[in-house]
């Protein structure tokens, strides 16, 4: 068993557990679920941000603890001053040290979407999505059947929720890309290896169809590689490790997206 199945294994029983102890009237009573989502398609295109989603995250799988000391409402705060199009913010405590009040703070900081970042497995987890505020939801294709991928997606549309689907392969996105998806993101970071690899985007931009928001996830450190995957056909990106491990996540922010909008000449084009 690699470390993903292990961790989709882990949530298939977390989730019971969290169905269990608040149950889905409470969460459809909650304050947030009845505010209308913002639409990160529209906010990665709005020439005035950097098309950047920035993701708060203490550990990981691979890394460790990547930062145990920055808190969730002081980063998130600062990273939508730096200019990010939007929020990346993960749930999963067991490996990756997160959980619901990190995105609920942060919906309190912030005006710009926000993706929860979680091994979504069941409907139940998107109306947890909904209750804590977040306007998209992420669908890892390795870890779905296409079936399940489309199912849920279509369930997270039915809310008012985007959702981004994230490939890892040519493979997984012939088999799992469907209709109802508005963003596909390529993870340059091979999950069952860690192995990590940004040719990864660079071979699967002109296979994902023109009508959904293209991303590029992991491993970028260089604001320059976003001028060449802007020209490669990328509509937005997202970073999160690269802030995550500096002591001052949003200054290292602040400080990569001024050198991105250097570099393109100081217009970010949608």
């Amino acid at each position: 068993m690699n470390t993903l199945e292990k961790i989709i294994t882990d949530k298939y029983l977390e989730v019971e557990a969290r169905k269990r102890q608040r149950p889905v009237a409470v969460l459809e009573n909650s304050s947030a679920f009845s505010r209308t989502p913002l639409s990160l398609k529209s906010f990665l295109f709005d020439p005035t941000k950097s098309g950047i989603i920035t993701e708060f995250k203490r550990k990981s799988p691979s890394k460790g603890l990547i930062n145990g000391t920055s808190s969730v409402e002081v980063v998130t705060k600062g990273y939508e001053q730096a200019g990010a199009s939007a929020l990346s913010v993960l749930t999963d405590q067991d490996h990756f040290g997160g959980c619901t009040e990190d995105l609920e703070l942060a919906r309190k900081q912030v005006t710009i979407p926000i993706l929860r970042k979680d091994f979504v497995v069941d409907e139940y987890q998107i109306l947890e999505a909904k209750a804590m505020g977040a306007d998209c939801i992420l669908l890892i294709a390795a870890a779905l059947s296409p079936e399940k991928v489309k199912s849920l997606a279509t369930f997270a549309q039915s809310l008012g929720l985007e959702v981004l689907m994230e490939v890892h392969n040519l493979e997984e996105l012939e088999q799992s890309f469907c209709e109802p998806l508005d963003v596909v993101g390529v993870n340059n970071r091979n999950l069952k290896t860690f192995e990590v690899s940004l040719d990864t985007s660079l071979e699967l931009v002109d296979r994902i169809p023109n009508r959904v928001v293209k991303i590029s996830e992991s491993g970028i450190s260089d604001p320059g590689t976003l001028v060449a995957f802007r020209k490669a056909g990328f509509d937005g990106f997202l970073i999160g490790e690269n802030f995550m491990k500096t002591s001052s996540p949003e200054q290292a922010a602040m400080e990569f997206i001024q050198e991105f909008r250097r570099l393109m000449g100081n217009q970010i084009i949608g």
